[in-house]
């Protein structure tokens, strides 16, 4: 009897190459900001995508819940490396617009932050934000809109 199995490729397979490096550009603004306060860290890089985690300790409400505030700052901070990064040399990302949704609670370990672009234009870039606990729920959606400028301290 013949296979009438279908040969698809794996819909899911995991993507073999690695994240992108965090480039200096991020790393070296960290010292000294409120992202190093709150604990957010980089993970990964790029004008296209933006992944950090939080812990919740240390970020929370008088309730022990992670602070909506919190969530935000992630997400914009998120958010405006990508559109930093889509800038490039010379330019500067700055905050226009951001709104959050607030779907559910953590109370402990790390969230974890991905900003991925919506847009990417000349003035403006616009970065949805999923915030998920470490369980993977989502637990905030945001929206960020940057616009692009020319960096006046550099010149």
């Amino acid at each position: 009897m013949p296979d009438m199995t279908p040969h698809l490729p794996p819909a899911t397979a995991p993507d073999p190459s690695p994240a992108p490096a965090v480039p200096a550009s991020v790393t070296d603004s960290l010292p000294g900001t409120l992202m190093e306060r709150m604990g957010i860290e980089i993970v990964e890089a790029s004008a296209e995508r933006v992944v950090g985690t939080m812990p919740v300790a240390g970020n929370t409400q008088p309730y022990g819940l992670l602070h909506g505030g919190a969530s935000v700052v992630l997400a914009e901070t998120l958010g405006s490396f990508g559109a930093m990064l889509h800038a490039g040399e010379g330019r500067i990302a700055v905050g226009l617009e951001i709104n959050a949704s607030h779907h559910r609670a953590a109370r402990e370990g790390v969230v974890t932050g991905t900003a991925t672009a919506l847009h990417r234009g000349a003035t403006t870039a616009a970065y949805e934000v999923v915030v998920v606990d470490s369980r993977g729920a989502r637990i905030c959606t945001a929206r960020l809109t940057c616009v692009l400028m020319a960096d006046r301290a550099s010149g």
